[in-house]
């Protein structure tokens, strides 16, 4: 066999093994989304101000204890990877009033966050400013169950603005990467606390 065609052979045994491993790497891929949906989070600078933040996220638990989670108040700070504890909670008619210290790395000090929880009749959580040192503040969680019941999809929204020197272009960087840890964490929890 000449030089030439020993080139030609070994270059076409690459080329269909490469080509092969393409095709593999295509097709597990593929499975591999369909198995499990990906998460979607966009941040970014609000119009008038603040922060406005959404997510579509799939929770591998039912909505019910993923709901449970995110009501049991005096334990929020429990799903969140930053400084924060909560120095009062009370619950009237239905609304949760939420008294929170939170630390942040971008601002000096403690700021205080007093928020009003409710459970909407369509099972939709909403929270909304009360008083603090924040301008703006309102969140929505809205869960709907998803598989065969055993996970949740949940349709996130959130609007905030603090009272701070901090440029909102440094503040989407930041809150992108806490509401990615928050999600983490609470998909954590919410497979342990449905096993129980």
């Amino acid at each position: 066999m000449r030089l030439w065609d020993r080139r030609t052979a070994c270059s076409s045994v690459l080329l269909a093994g490469g080509a092969f491993g393409l095709l593999l790497f295509i097709v597990t891929a593929g499975m591999g989304m369909a198995a499990a949906p990906m998460d979607v989070l966009e941040v970014a600078a609000a119009s008038g101000g603040g922060t406005r933040a959404t997510a579509q996220v799939v929770i591998p638990a039912p909505p019910i204890v993923v709901q449970r989670l995110l009501t049991d108040y005096p334990h929020w700070p429990d799903l969140f990877d930053m400084r924060m504890h909560v120095a009062a909670v009370s619950v009237q008619d239905g609304v949760a009033t939420t008294d929170l210290r939170i630390e942040h790395p971008l601002m000096p000090g403690e700021r205080r966050l007093v928020t009003e929880s409710r459970v909407l009749p369509s099972g939709s959580l909403v929270t909304d400013l009360k008083g603090g040192d924040f301008k703006r503040y309102h969140r929505v969680w809205k869960l709907e169950s998803t598989g065969e019941g055993n996970q949740t999809r949940a349709d996130f929204e959130l609007e905030v603005e603090v009272e701070s020197f901090v440029p909102d272009w440094l503040i989407v960087i930041a809150m992108r990467q806490e509401l990615e840890a928050h999600f983490r964490i609470l998909k954590q929890k919410a497979v342990e606390h449905s096993k129980r």
